[in-house]
C-alpha cells in the first residue's frame, strides 16, 4: 500500500548519485515548492530542447503555472508536452580547501509530467489568484482582478505533483582527510533572499501608502 504522505519514486525521481541526500516526503517537497517562487520549465517543442523561467503557485497536490496565450511556451505546455520542472533555494556557498569540493547548500524539487490546460473560469481565476499571492501575500485582494479580455489573452496550466522527488545538502565541505590541514579558509557562506526598500511609480496616486504586506518582506 502507498504512503499518502509520501511520492513513491519512480525509474526517472530515484536518486543514484548521493542518494542519501533524496528526500521523497511531500512535507518537505511541498516545504521547498512553497519557499521558492521561480521555476525552471523544460519541455521540447518542435524537437528544441527549451529551459525558460516561470513562477507559479501551488495549491494542494496541483502546480499551477501560467504565461501569454501566444507564447511558444504556454501553447506547447497546454498542448500536454511533458516537462521537467525544477525549483532550487541556495542557501549557501560551500568554500572547501580544494577545488575539487566546493559545492553549495541547496533545497531542490524536480517534478515531472504533463500539464492539463485550465479552461474553467472560476478555476483560473483561482489559480492566478494562487500564483499571485505565492509571489506576494495580499497582493491579490490588492489589486484589480483580471477582465474577460486579459483572462482571454492568458493560459494557465495546471500540473500534477505525482512524480517527484527533492534533493538537499547541508553542513559544511567535506574535504579528503589530507587537505584539512591546509591553510586555507574553508566553511560555508549563508545565503538568503532579501529586497530593497520599495521604489513608489512615479505615477502612484499622492497618498497612496505602502501595503502592510510589503512592510513584512526582508529589507
Amino acid at each position: 500500500m502507498s504512503d499518502p504522505n509520501r511520492f513513491e519514486p519512480t525509474p526517472r525521481t530515484t536518486a543514484k548519485r548521493l542518494a542519501k541526500r533524496a528526500a521523497y516526503d511531500k512535507k518537505t517537497v511541498h516545504g521547498i515548492l512553497d519557499e521558492g517562487y521561480l521555476a525552471h520549465v523544460g519541455f521540447v517543442s518542435d524537437g528544441q530542447p527549451f529551459v525558460l523561467p516561470m513562477i507559479y503557485g501551488r495549491k494542494g497536490g496541483t502546480l499551477y503555472l501560467h504565461g501569454s496565450a501566444g507564447g511558444r511556451q504556454l501553447r506547447a505546455l497546454a498542448g500536454g508536452a511533458p516537462v521537467c520542472v525544477t525549483v532550487t533555494l541556495n542557501d549557501g556557498l560551500v568554500l572547501a580547501r580544494s577545488a575539487f569540493h566546493h559545492s553549495m547548500n541547496y533545497r531542490c524539487v524536480l517534478v515531472l509530467g504533463s500539464p492539463t490546460p485550465v479552461e474553467d473560469e472560476k478555476e483560473k481565476v483561482e489559480a492566478l489568484r494562487v500564483i499571485s499571492d505565492h509571489l506576494l501575500p495580499g497582493r491579490w485582494a490588492d489589486s484589480r482582478a483580471p477582465n474577460q479580455v486579459e483572462l482571454k489573452q492568458t493560459t494557465v496550466v495546471a500540473l500534477k505533483l505525482e512524480e517527484c522527488s527533492a534533493k538537499i545538502r547541508t553542513g559544511p565541505p567535506m574535504d579528503e582527510e589530507e587537505d584539512y590541514a591546509l591553510p586555507v579558509w574553508a566553511g560555508v557562506v549563508p545565503a538568503r533572499v532579501a529586497y530593497d526598500e520599495p521604489v513608489a511609480d512615479p505615477r502612484l496616486a499622492s497618498g497612496t501608502p505602502l501595503p502592510p504586506y510589503l512592510r513584512k518582506l526582508k529589507f
